[in-house]
């Protein structure tokens, strides 16, 4: 929210400067519409054209954020909008976009100051809410090329046997016995002591618990999403399916004003299902592709940000409840809410490896599954409703920050799982590990402050997610 024109006055000249910026670096940009090595073989440099790129825009994002605020969504809509109105080329869209891009933020800010809220929206938060939607509608119109959908991560190819498993599974159980008995405190490092255990064990059980299943839960759910789609950037938490489950637990505490568990799984059930079954109709006219669902995915995750950060900015009296939550904490966990996610996650698991058959024969395409005699409708359905689940009890009890979902089909394939059974018992137990051990640094390593378990799992798997996007351009 901004009043008066010293933004203008201070951003204009760095606005004139990045035109100027991207002009010069137009016909650059334009040879990496070709291969790397079509641009090079044409005497340029494209990591050095990219890092230019980039240097502009993020110089411009950082100089919008300093002076006005965090503007969500623009910088994505904005360019898509412009494509799907028919800028094709690099040139008109870098003309369009920007026009495209205020005249959204400057609607969308005439509109807020007009409609008969109690107080006054920040643009930013409304642009998203808005925007989403519209790129939402628009993206079944995108014109694009199908895309191969080919495995990013290459395999060690390790024995059939069941050693690797077994292994894997007495390196969780060592790691749910160091985060429960080993630890940090006021002496420094200590394993619990006997007179002591009762206490500790009363503390630190529903959290190991909670993480261990919600890891399982985002694990399961990013392998079943995967396969169905086809899409190695196939995860709950990419495509918005995390952000559709807390879109529906958070439009029930507006309405409601308790903290009913069973309600709160309700909703983030049907919220999950919604925000995947949008992501999945979306992409369906291009093949899910990999940029389609993408784009829909951080589209359905900007309504459900915007929609938290508009909760959070009405003085709720619940928002310290919220905050935790949304940053993927175990703080709050009960024994309630770990038996929820325990027999979940145990339900989970005994479902998963019914569908084994589909899940090896959908990633082939619809015409051989269907020439093999499955009816591709109700498959995808009971795949869909389990999904849903897992991502919605992994939501409710940990939050919507977390990239396990995305890392521990792929991990599991790194060592070697690539048929479904396997697969999916190896990214449950490295989707586990992973969040039991997220946790367990969050408590300890900067004793005595704490840090959320789904942040530390997000600056995991950031990185890991921009070398997953490497490797797809490559």
């Amino acid at each position: 929210v901004q009043n008066g024109d010293a933004a203008v006055v201070a951003l204009a000249p760095w606005l004139l400067a990045g035109i100027c910026a991207a002009f010069l670096l137009w016909r650059p940009l334009r040879l990496l519409d070709l291969s790397d090595d079509g641009a090079a073989s044409l005497g340029t440099r494209p990591a050095v054209i990219r890092l230019a790129g980039m240097a502009v825009a993020v110089s411009l994002g950082a100089l919008v954020v300093a002076e006005v605020g965090v503007i969500g969504f623009v910088a994505l809509a904005a360019p898509a909008l412009a494509r799907l109105a028919g800028a094709r080329t690099l040139g008109r869209r870098l003309v369009w976009s920007p026009l495209v891009g205020g005249a959204l933020l400057w609607f969308t800010d005439r509109l807020v100051q007009h409609l008969p809220f109690a107080g006054e929206i920040p643009a930013g938060t409304a642009t998203a809410l808005l925007g989403a939607p519209l790129l939402l509608f628009l993206l079944p119109r995108m014109r694009t090329t199908p895309e191969r959908q080919a495995d990013m991560v290459s395999s060690i190819r390790l024995p059939t046997n069941g050693l690797p498993l077994i292994a894997g599974l007495l390196a969780l159980i060592l790691a749910v016995v160091l985060a429960i008995g080993f630890g940090r405190g006021a002496g420094g490092w200590h394993w619990i002591a006997s007179e002591d255990l009762t206490e500790l064990l009363a503390l630190r059980a529903p959290r190991v618990v909670v993480a261990l299943s919600a890891g399982v839960l985002l694990a399961v759910a990013g392998t079943l999403m995967q396969r169905m789609t086809g899409n190695p950037m196939a995860a709950p938490e990419v495509l918005g399916i995390s952000g559709g489950a807390s879109f529906g637990v958070l439009a029930l505490l507006l309405l409601s004003d308790g903290f009913d568990r069973a309600a709160m799984l309700g909703a983030a059930l049907a919220g999950a299902l919604l925000a995947l079954t949008i992501v999945v109709l979306v992409g369906r006219r291009n093949a899910l592709s990999p940029a389609r669902l993408l784009l829909a995915g951080v589209a359905v995750a900007t309504v459900a940000s915007a929609f938290a950060a508009l909760l959070l900015a009405s003085g709720d009296p619940r928002t310290g409840f919220l905050l935790a939550w949304l940053s993927g904490s175990t703080y709050r966990a009960t024994p309630n809410d770990a038996f929820t996610a325990a027999a979940v996650a145990v339900a989970v698991l005994a479902l998963a490896p019914l569908t084994a058959r589909w899940l090896d024969i959908v990633p082939l395409g619809e015409t051989a599954a269907r020439g093999l005699g499955l009816r591709l409708g109700r498959v995808r359905a009971i795949l869909l409703a389990l999904t849903a689940l897992a991502t919605a009890t992994a939501t409710l009890v940990i939050g919507p920050l977390s990239f396990v979902g995305l890392m521990a089909p792929h991990l599991a394939r790194m060592l070697g799982f690539r048929r479904a059974v396997p697969q999916l018992l190896a990214s449950a137990m490295t989707g586990g590990l992973i969040l039991v051990a997220a946790d367990w640094a969050g408590r300890t390593l900067i004793f005595p402050w704490q840090v959320p378990a789904g942040l530390i799992a997000a600056f995991v798997g950031g990185p890991y997610f921009m070398a997953l996007m490497w490797k797809s351009r490559q």
